[in-house]
């Protein structure tokens, strides 16, 4: 329990007693004890808990979180692994009253304390009930039950007085002894004098020297015995210090603070028996008591048993019969022609199934993926579950087993009894409609819990704030943290030199940093698991407490994933995944605009146009291929075969990546291999020999070394985890089975070498394979429906500006199917946009009827053309901002826009628009964000003129709404027929240039209309080395050029280090695929600071600093735009061409080289007596520097267009 400070510091020690040299060890057991899963309060972990108590030699250990029981089995787990008896408890929170009620009745936590303990199975049950109704129906700060409650759930369990929190210690520091006493005889009429406890606890706080002899009197006249608890809080007296920052995390307060909430001493640690002996030296009949409890609490769990739910099929067949019916019904959909080998195969794995079962789990994987699919929601296995030909006959996996090569022991090990689990991917969108649909058909449904944990990064954080550090400190320590997924503080400052220096160095941070330790990978919060599922053939709380978050409407196991699983429960990941989403709405895109229904699966995997997009590395958007680093190993492996794709994804990690080149050289006959049996040869030859998928480790294991494929999986698993003593059982039958073969033992021995090598790196190709189909489906996608594709992947982006400025450069780039280039994206649009990205298709030629803005920059975007014949080839494609894109417009007034357009089309003006939505949902500052935005565009009045007019339209508008709700008429009929008067006239001034963009990237995020480098766009991506999008791929100290607006300037004081106190400056430098931060400093900052006034366009050149989350550029030099001819120019082409250039001009073309030299070499292009052109050149001392004065002078010599400069990304027309 939780004590209130007392005195002005609230500490005091313990009694410093020390039992008599002669007395025996003395023999306790700990019953009160709090683990990290009393969240942000316990830090006791499991194992440490267990693995101490064995060193201590306590026969047992009970659990006892506050309100809940979310680590009761990996509690239980732990300690019966350690030959501890496991004691399942709850410390829960009682009402005052009716649980139902929400009031505190003076009592902080609006509860009295209340310690259970389970004697055996009912009991442990009965728990499980208590802790449910807690969360499910008590819930007031906390989560509490009520007597009523504990009356009708009290078989089995073993209750206490409690800590000083309880109701008879609480009564009791009130000083009215009868009632204490009334409240005890309560509880000894519900659980009998055998099974209430007076419980006494010394933690040197004073109300305990004052109640333990009162309790221990109120024990002796009720007849009922005493233990002995220390409130375990924490593990060591040492570790006291971390946990009042712990509390002080809780309750978002400073450690400063005198009046904060902690506990009174430092004395709630896991004491030995002895130190409980020296605590508590008058009550020694207290501690053998809880010798006494912990003989009568026996809970056995069976770790064995299934509580799957049972499905139905029709026609009182057996699940195994209606399986195999589905299966031979969906292979002869799948495959046409069931040959033998697909027979056994079907046979091989439904007996299986069978005899484990597991009939029943596949029939409801098949019947919810089929809802899915018939409700048009993308539902797909992935990983193992795309091993089993029964799944793919099923349609619950898209992918044939047979065809690549996958087995189904990789699945399944038919020697083990563990519940197979097919992961599911689906549309992210509707997911929660398959998740119903399973609740409604089976009942017993939940989702799972998960737990937010105390990472290195956050526990730095977090002990900053406690510690009053302030918020640039500690995010400059924090982030040298790196960010990866077991990293933790000692591994950080193993690794970070600068962290180290900062830990020696700093004592502040030395205190932060070990205190992190302490607390790292601690439980924070409670949430909801991403994608699990639990599905029971009885009312879930009769097997798991449930859970649910104050003021949500999830309902959610205590027990995490591993331990659902653990006590039977049938656990399944119904996964979100945002590329099926986007294919989905690609699809739907294309059926619309084109009439083309796509059916994924029978899409032609070796379509060369697909490959030659993946070849060239254009996988912006492609699934699991959009990364810089993949998109070099695409450009140089030139995939041509879906086994390529498969290869690229297994091999693209830490450790494969090593053979990558190996894998291309191979590919393309640059090296030739060879292995040491022909077996090994025809196993491997689809990756060209080298050893890349754990089914081609087991299947050498098997055919090599007559190994079962069980077992063979089995060491591939091993292999990859390294577990050394699982790879030595098998090394000698592998060998005696080489032998077997016909294999020499010293062959044997070296293929097993071979396979311990490179089998640590490989990887599932069931997984990489069922990835590599859906990225072939989004490259197939991009290739011939890119303005579709590209609309559905902004879609999905919305709200990640960072992706949403990559895809609309992507889209200005991307190749189209008739070979141009570019998809115009254009603002939003009252009369044309959607609420997300909308497409719109136009007749090339046909302008708005505003020209001026946008529309110009749209008709010189390159038209893009559909290869499907049905559409006319004077089309072309677009892609509009959807009107939930403009900051200030919620989902209420696009609704109202939409529908006022579906119902009376169009609107001509501003006038119309008000006179027809609904002015509640549309009022006056969506109006003006809708102007701003560019919304308005295609009525044809200037965005400045319809700002001034919005109140007269609005007001004129709601007049006509009001009349018309009034039913006004005249002679001639409706009142808005009449052509009453026109409306007012529209100016025609508009904003300037400058103020346009401000307001677009104010409402959208971005700059659309026109972006103000468009007009050096050619400098600046020729003269930058990378793009900010680019420098997530590269590595900590490249050296880079980046071009950009500075779009903001900010200064910054150094805290540490040899610059501290000094000022820095970082700018933010927007490019046309998003920004990103130069950081000046401090010895640069009177040179550079002039150059970055925002709105100036300039070059930084420096490296990249990679030590935080996101990737900055450290600034060596800053090349203002006018200058980045002359400074980076890589060297100067004239070309001299007949009849562009008289003879007499080259003498002066000399004379002016030799009046501007510099460091830049001047090459001169000619053309050869056969027509060759020739790239000479020139004398050595033909260097110059290329000034926009000297270029325009020798353009003047030359002719237009023969001077080129030679830039970072490729040459350049000289103006």
């Amino acid at each position: 329990m939780k004590e209130a400070p007392s005195g002005p510091n609230g500490r005091s020690s313990a009694p410093a007693t020390t039992p008599a040299p002669a007395s025996p060890p003395a023999r306790f057991v700990h019953l009160h004890l709090h683990t990290e899963y009393s969240l942000l309060d316990g830090a006791c972990r499991v194992a440490d808990v267990v693995a101490a108590c064995k060193k201590m030699d306590m026969p047992a250990v009970a659990i006892s979180d506050h309100g809940n029981m979310f680590g009761a089995v990996e509690f239980y787990a732990a300690a019966k692994a350690a030959g501890v008896k496991p004691i399942m408890g709850c410390e829960l929170y009682l009402a005052p009253g009716d649980r139902r009620d929400k009031e505190a009745r003076g009592l902080r936590e609006g509860a009295y304390h209340l310690l259970l303990l389970a004697m055996n199975l009912e009991g442990y049950r009965n728990l499980i009930k208590l802790t449910t109704i807690g969360y499910l129906e008590g819930f007031y700060r906390k989560p509490r039950i009520d007597k009523a409650a504990l009356s009708k759930f009290s078989a089995g369990l073993i209750c206490t007085s409690t800590c000083l929190g309880g109701e008879i210690p609480t009564t009791l520091l009130q000083a009215d002894y009868a009632a204490a006493k009334e409240c005890a005889e309560t509880y000894l009429r519900i659980f009998g004098p055998d099974r209430f406890f007076i419980e006494l606890q010394n933690h040197g706080i004073p109300e305990q020297a004052q109640t333990n002899p009162e309790l221990n009197d109120l024990a002796r006249k009720l007849g009922v015995a005493t233990i002995a608890t220390n409130d375990v809080h924490y593990l060591a007296h040492d570790d006291e210090p971390a946990h009042q920052v712990l509390c002080c995390i809780s309750t978002r307060d400073k450690l400063a603070n005198p009046e904060r909430f902690r506990l009174q001493t430092d004395q709630f640690y896991l004491k030995s028996p002895q130190e409980m002996a020296a605590a508590l030296p008058e009550y020694p009949d207290a501690l053998a008591g809880t010798l006494r409890v912990a003989e009568m609490c026996n809970v056995d769990l069976d770790f064995g048993k299934r509580y799957a739910p049972v499905f139905r099929p029709p026609q009182e067949k057996t699940a195994d019969d209606y399986l195999k019916e589905l299966v031979y019904a969906g292979a002869k959909e799948r495959y046409g022609e069931i040959t033998e080998e697909l027979r056994e195969r079907i046979d091989y794995e439904l007996s299986v199934i069978s005899s484990k079962g597991f009939s029943s789990y596949f029939l409801i994987v098949w019947d919810f993926v089929r809802f899915a699919r018939e409700n048009d929601i993308p539902a797909v296995a992935r990983g193992s579950g795309c091993s089993t030909v029964v799944g793919y006959c099923l349609r619950i996996s898209g992918v044939d087993p047979l065809h690549y090569g996958l087995y189904f022991e990789r699945f399944m090990d038919p020697e083990r009894d563990e519940m197979p689990d097919i992961d599911i991917d689906m549309c992210q969108d509707r997911r929660a409609e398959v998740i119903e649909y399973v609740r409604q058909k089976y009942g017993h449904v939940a989702q799972i819990i998960t737990f937010g944990r105390l990472k290195a990064r956050a526990a730095i954080r977090d002990i900053c704030r406690v510690l009053d550090i302030s918020l640039a400190d500690a995010d400059r320590v924090a982030k040298l943290i790196p960010e990866e997924l077991k990293m933790t503080i000692d591994k950080a400052i193993a690794r970070e030199p600068e962290l180290r220096r900062i830990h020696d160095t700093d004592e502040n941070f030395r205190k932060v940093l070990d205190i992190g330790k302490r607390l790292e990978g601690l439980a924070r919060h409670a949430s909801v698991h991403a994608a699990g599922v639990v599905i029971a053939d009885q009312p879930l709380d009769t097997l798991v407490p449930l859970h649910r978050q104050a003021d949500a409407k999830d309902v959610t196991t205590q027990f995490e994933g591993p331990m659902v699983e653990k006590i039977g429960l049938l656990k399944m990941d119904f996964l979100g995944l945002r590329t099926l989403s986007q294919i989905h709405l690609a699809c739907k895109l294309i059926r619309k605009n084109h009439g083309v229904q796509i059916d994924l699966d029978k899409l032609d995997l070796a379509d060369p146009r697909v490959y030659e997009i993946l070849a060239r590395g254009d996988t912006r958007g492609v699934f699991q291929f959009e990364s810089g680093g993949m998109r070099d190993v695409l450009m140089k492996m030139k995939p041509n075969r879906i086994y390529d794709l498969i290869a690229a994804n297994a091999l693209f990690r830490p450790g494969p990546m090593e053979y990558i080149d190996e894998y291309i050289a191979r590919k393309h006959g640059r090296t030739q291999w060879t292995t040491p049996h022909a077996t090994m040869t025809e196993v491997l030859k689809e990756t060209y020999g080298i050893m890349v998928y754990q089914e081609q480790v087991s299947r050498l294991v098997n055919r090599l070394g007559d190994v079962p494929l069980r077992r063979a999986f089995r060491l591939a698993k091993a292999i990859s985890k390294k577990k050394t003593s699982d790879i030595d059982k098998e090394r000698e039958p592998f060998l005696a089975g080489c032998e077997k073969n016909g294999v020499k033992r010293d062959v044997g021995q070296q293929i097993f070498e071979d396979i311990l090598k490179f089998g640590g790196y490989a990887f599932n190709k069931a997984h990489s394979t069922g990835y590599a189909v859906v990225a072939f489906q989004t490259a197939y996608l991009k290739t011939y429906y890119p303005v579709e594709f590209m609309a559905a992947l902004l879609t999905y982006e919305t709200g990640n500006t960072d992706k949403i400025a990559e895809y609309i450069d992507e889209c200005r780039r991307v190749r189209l199917p008739d070979g141009s280039a570019g998809i115009a994206v254009l603002p939003p649009d009252v009369n044309e946009s959607d609420e997300a990205f909308t497409v719109v298709y136009r007749e090339e030629g046909i302008k708005g009827s505003r020209d001026q803005g946008i529309k110009k920059e749209a008709t010189s975007t390159s038209i893009p053309r559909s290869l499907d014949p049905s559409i006319p080839s004077s089309r072309r494609g677009l892609i509009r901002f959807g009107l939930a894109a403009i900051a200030g417009v919620g989902h209420k007034a696009v609704a109202a826009i939409l529908g006022a357009r579906e119902k009376a089309g169009r609107f001509r003006d501003i006038f119309d628009f008000c006179e027809r939505v609904d002015l509640t949902a549309v009022n006056r500052s969506v109006i003006e964000a809708l102007i701003k935005a560019g919304a308005f565009d295609s009525t044809g009045a200037v965005r400045r003129a319809l700002v001034n007019v919005i109140d007269k339209a609005m007001e004129l508008g709601g007049e006509a709404q009001r009349d018309k709700a009034a039913g006004q008429l005249t002679m001639f009929g409706d009142f808005s027929a009449v052509a009453a008067a026109p409306p007012p006239t529209i100016g025609t001034e508009e904003w300037t240039d400058a103020e346009m963009l401000a307001y677009e990237k104010a409402t959208l995020g971005f700059y659309i209309t026109k972006h103000p480098l468009t007009q050096h766009e050619q400098l600046i991506r020729g003269y930058s080395s990378i793009d900010s999008a680019g420098l997530v791929r590269t590595g900590e100290g490249q050296k880079i050029v980046l071009g950009g607006l500075v779009s903001k300037t900010r200064m910054v004081s150094i805290k540490h280090g040899r610059s501290a106190g000094k000022k820095m400056l970082i700018a933010t430098i927007e490019d046309f695929a998003g920004a990103t931060e130069a950081i000046v400093f401090p010895e640069n900052l009177d040179e550079f600071q002039p150059l970055l006034k925002p709105d100036a366009i300039v070059f930084i050149e420096g490296d990249v600093d990679r030590r935080r989350e996101a990737p900055s550029i450290r600034t060596a030099r800053i090349i203002p735009l006018e200058r980045v001819r002359q400074e980076l120019s890589k060297s100067v082409i004239v070309r001299l061409r007949t009849g562009a250039m008289s003879a007499e001009n080259l003498p002066k073309l000399k004379d002016l080289a030799r009046h501007v030299r510099g460091p830049v070499p001047l090459y001169f292009e000619v053309q050869t007596p056969d027509g060759l052109l020739a790239t000479l050149r020139g004398r050595e001392s033909a260097s110059i520097l290329p000034t926009a004065e000297a270029l325009a002078q020798m353009e003047l010599l030359v002719g237009a267009g023969n001077v080129r400069c030679e830039a970072a990304r490729g040459v350049l027309a000289a103006n």
